[in-house]
């Protein structure tokens, strides 16, 4: 939990020295590229949290690979350095990503559907998503198989749920009373 808000309190750092550059967006791609290394390369992560590699080393091994990062991503690296938190960095990252969004009226939604969308069904999503919200949305397709078709719809804290595994459910509970 401390880590959280630590990371929290980076990130707000950052995007406050990044709008002020006027560079948010572009840092913002920074840390999604920070993210999706740290998720994907299970050595980085490990590399990253490691007590016992140097400091110093994280902080140039990180200037290596994200060699093309923003000037403030690089400030970031530093400041981790000056205050050993580099185990947190995937944190601050996804921390920047929802403050960034927050900040631009972006919300993210997620629709699960048992086959992949097609574009013609994906504007049909967002049209109902326009419904919903008045920001801008990041949609994101999870396939799950087990829902059987329809599509279930999470938008912040809320969820649409037209799956045909879910209107199942409901006739199975109806006939169990």
């Amino acid at each position: 939990m401390a880590g959280s808000r630590a990371a929290i309190r980076y990130a707000k750092a950052i995007l406050d020295i990044a709008q002020g550059n006027n560079n948010s967006e572009k840092v913002l791609a920074d840390m999604n590229t920070i993210v999706s290394a740290v998720k994907e390369s299970k050595e980085l992560k490990l590399f990253l949290e490691s007590p016992i590699v140097n400091v110093q080393t994280k902080r140039n091994a990180l200037v290596e690979v994200f060699a093309s990062a923003q000037p403030e991503t690089k400030a970031l690296f530093q400041l981790l350095l000056e205050n050993k938190r580099f185990g947190i960095l995937a944190s601050i990252g996804d921390q920047y990503q929802e403050l960034y969004n927050e900040a631009n009226g972006i919300e993210n939604a997620v629709v699960t559907t048992a086959v992949p969308l097609d574009a013609a069904l994906e504007d049909k999503v967002l049209a109902k998503i326009a419904t919903f919200t008045s920001k801008k949305v990041n949609l994101t397709n999870v396939v799950d198989p087990a829902i059987i078709g329809g599509f279930v719809l999470r938008i912040g804290d809320q969820q649409y749920n037209a799956s045909v595994a879910n209107r199942l459910l409901q006739l199975k509970r109806e006939f169990s009373n």
